[in-house]
């Protein structure tokens, strides 16, 4: 299951979004300021939003043509504001897949770094949390949603800055698995800080609403401006190349 989004346009207001983008790599990671356009393109795929003009094409079906309940069971999504329920954590990680059984429960868990502070709380997986999870951090509650989408086995993974709230050792454990459900799904992708993308097979930067450039770390680096400037923002002592965008 790969995306391939064709000449979009999307009209957000009066500002239209114009991007082009075709990959068949695995792990593709989005960039850009706030308002550029990042989560539009991301909610694109389970059609949060339709486009007005061009396609988005799922192994080569338009997505306006799939059942919407088939296309979004295949989309697995964690978005940086967590949303947990009222009710044991075990039913929180089951919400997708209420089939599951305790062992791929667990399962996802670990995977997301979360079986071992689960096991921590007063009953395990049958400790009940209070809503929106207020008796959890938020990197106990990101873990939870993270193993919840990891639980459906998705062929599409969506990550929207979803890793904000982890210390940098969980957040180090978590990139690991997501990147070894990689070898089996497409990722997207979403990160404020650039660490988290330099491993990516493809990275999009957008601006106001237009890609501005696609590659790898290294290339965009070297040859995008404006992807060298975020770099530059973030890593200290790091010069690149000034190239014309």
């Amino acid at each position: 299951m790969l995306p391939e989004l064709e000449s979009l346009k999307i009209l957000r207001g009066a500002l239209p979004l114009i991007v082009f983008y075709s990959s068949t790599l695995r792990r593709a990671h989005i960039v850009g300021a706030t308002g550029s356009g990042k989560s539009t393109i991301i909610n694109l795929l389970p059609r949060f939003y339709d486009t007005t003009e061009g396609k988005v094409l799922i192994d080569g079906n338009n997505v306006k043509e799939v059942i919407l309940e088939s296309l979004r069971k295949k989309i697995g999504i964690v978005q940086q504001d967590t949303y947990l329920f009222t009710g044991i954590v075990r039913d929180n990680i089951a919400y997708g897949n209420p089939d599951a059984t305790d062992e791929e429960i667990q399962k996802a868990a670990a995977e997301a770094d979360a079986d071992s502070f689960i096991k921590l709380l007063p009953n395990g997986y049958n400790t009940v949390l209070g809503e929106k999870g207020i008796t959890l951090s938020g990197g106990q509650r990101q873990r939870i949603a993270i193993a919840r989408a990891i639980l459906i086995r998705p062929r599409i993974l969506i990550l929207d800055d979803s890793t904000s709230y982890l210390d940098a050792s969980t957040e180090r454990k978590v990139e690991r698995a997501i990147s070894g459900l990689s070898r089996n799904i497409t990722t997207f992708t979403i990160a404020q800080k650039i660490k988290t993308v330099i491993n990516a097979d493809i990275i999009l930067v957008l601006e106001k609403g237009e890609l501005k450039g696609i590659g790898t770390y290294k290339e965009l680096l070297e040859n995008n401006s404006l992807y060298a400037d975020i770099v530059e923002s973030q890593f200290s002592g790091i010069k690149t190349k000034r190239v014309k965008r």
